[in-house]
């Protein structure tokens, strides 16, 4: 105090002022409350999938907000674990024309070499790099290899709101992997254009997007001509102003569409069937002059013409309300509160579209924290899965078997076929028929019929009491965070009676837990 006396000497009042203020502030920081456990799990359930045993322990000793911090920048994070589990997966880091090469169905190979033997170059040139056929393997092996990469990631990595904005981003720009050539091209989708600008500027994403294989495939871009009658395809031109930007009340008008169509002609892709990369051919493009949400864009742009869409695109006040209502809606109730939506807009045009800065606003913001939105969103097949493996620490070696439980959940990675995406609302997830699955997987995972996946429910028990009510009220709050509601509890209670008297055993008692309706929300 002596220091900020002497700069303050002029008044005197300053060393009490000063010291009022040093120790009002003091006195408040002490007497700022610990979140309590139950708001550590809602953290942890919004910006990741779920804590595992002890994280709520870890964050604690951290503190909330900066774990919520640690989680925006990723890059400062280990994690080691991730990357050991996926060292077996060789597909995923593979180019395109890699996996051609190495996963090709078998009646292209068949052609290519009668091609070969004809004398044609291109045939030949492939086929001299195909190879042996021991080190090939089926298409389908490129899925289920990227589909258990998301898996382990979800499981274990310690990246978690990173891979829930990877899952965001995946679903926001949809792409089918059974769709043609883009069986070829989803890993290097993820890998190099929805990873790396997950939480950075939402510009520098879409250009990515835009220019990617993947999407110019899926959307039909790479055929788009204005070389033809009838040759420019709109596809990608709406659904770019529909899903990707603008929103379905943007304000953009079916002129619209054509003239961003025509920005796009002649962005496409060299020989997609063997992973040909992105190419703009000016002899596809129509060179004339267009006019796009009002914006004259001047004839003889080429290629820059799409780039000028984007950037119309990316500044427009509306496409700032579609991106803050979908945030919004992913992480705080699927009718999110207006106010946050306008605010997190207002973030978006400040900071020329910083996600990192958009879900800081809604993780700081009240309406995240209020006790109305806390259980507000149910979770999805993939969220319930992933969620549940992590209550209970499970261990696989194989991710096969999990998919197997998501493709009859309805929620397959990278198989949903309309651009839309998966929805992410509970209407659309509280179906009977789903309710049933997810008690069925809690069964079978409790009940170590999960092939490839270690549960240890001794080390989950070891700790609780064996009085039923207080077990009840242990297990509740290891696994969920927070008390279970009256009929809930019931069915504990009677579930745990059932092994006192030999009727039951302490993995179904979790099992039960896990299929409750306090586990399928978040």
């Amino acid at each position: 105090m002596p220091n900020l006396c002497r700069v303050l000497a002029n008044s005197g009042l300053a060393c009490g002022v000063a010291l009022g203020i040093f120790l009002l502030a003091r006195a408040n920081a002490v007497a700022a409350p610990e979140p309590s456990d139950a708001a550590i799990v809602h953290v942890l359930d919004r910006l990741g999938y779920g804590p595992r045993p002890h994280d709520v322990a870890r964050v604690r000793a951290m503190g909330l907000r900066p774990w919520i911090e640690q989680q925006l920048h990723p890059d400062r994070i280990p994690d080691r674990d991730v990357q050991r589990r996926l060292a077996g997966l060789r597909s995923l880091d593979m180019s395109a024309r890699q996996l051609a090469l190495t996963y090709p169905y078998p009646g292209q190979v068949k052609r290519l070499k009668d091609m070969a033997r004809r004398g044609n170059r291109f045939a030949q040139r492939f086929v001299s790099e195909l190879p042996p056929r021991a080190r090939r393997g089926r298409p389908q092996d490129i899925l289920m290899e990227l589909s258990a990469a998301r898996l382990l990631r979800d499981l274990y990595s310690n990246h978690q709101l990173k891979q829930v904005m990877v899952d965001f981003w995946d679903n926001h720009f949809n792409v089918y992997f059974y769709k043609g050539a883009d069986r070829l091209e989803l890993s290097s989708f993820e890998r190099n254009v929805i990873r790396p600008h997950a939480m950075g500027r939402f510009r520098d994403l879409l250009g990515a997007v835009a220019r990617s294989p993947a999407m110019l495939y899926y959307l039909d871009n790479w055929r788009s001509t204005a070389r033809r009658k009838g040759g420019v395809n709109e596809n990608y031109g709406r659904e770019l102003m529909e899903l990707h930007t603008l929103g379905v009340n943007g304000g953009y008008t079916q002129r619209d569409v054509v003239e961003v169509a025509r920005c796009f002609t002649g962005w496409t892709v060299d020989r997609p069937d063997f992973g040909g990369g992105f190419v703009f051919r000016p002899g596809m493009h129509d060179d004339g002059p267009k006019t796009v949400l009002g914006h004259h864009i001047p004839a003889g742009g080429g290629e820059s013409d799409g780039d000028a869409v984007l950037d119309i695109l990316a500044r427009d006040p509306h496409t700032a309300d579609h991106l803050s209502f979908e945030l919004c809606r992913r992480f705080v109730a699927d009718a999110p509160p207006p106010s946050l939506v306008r605010r997190v807009a207002a973030v978006y045009m400040e900071t020329d579209g910083n996600i990192r800065a958009m879900l800081r606003t809604i993780f700081l913001s009240p309406e995240f924290n209020a006790p109305a939105n806390d259980g507000a969103k149910v979770k999805t097949p993939l969220e319930f899965t992933m969620s549940a493996m992590r209550a209970v620490n499970a261990q696989t070696l194989d991710a096969r078997p999990v998919l197997w439980v998501l493709q009859r959940m309805g929620m397959s990675p990278y198989l949903c076929l309309p651009p839309t995406g998966y929805p992410d609302q509970a209407v659309d997830w509280l179906s009977t028929d789903g309710m049933l699955e997810r008690m069925s997987f809690a069964t079978a995972l409790m009940g170590g019929r999960v092939r490839g996946t270690v549960v240890q429910p001794v080390r989950l028990l070891s700790a609780f009491s064996l009085d039923p009510d207080t077990m009840v009220s242990q297990m509740s709050a290891a696994l969920l965070g927070v008390r279970v509601e009256a009929t809930t509890r019931a069915v504990l209670r009677e579930a745990v009676v059932r092994v006192e008297e030999g009727r039951a055993t302490f993995p179904q008692i979790i099992a039960l837990l896990l299929g409750s309706p306090e586990f399928q929300r978040r």
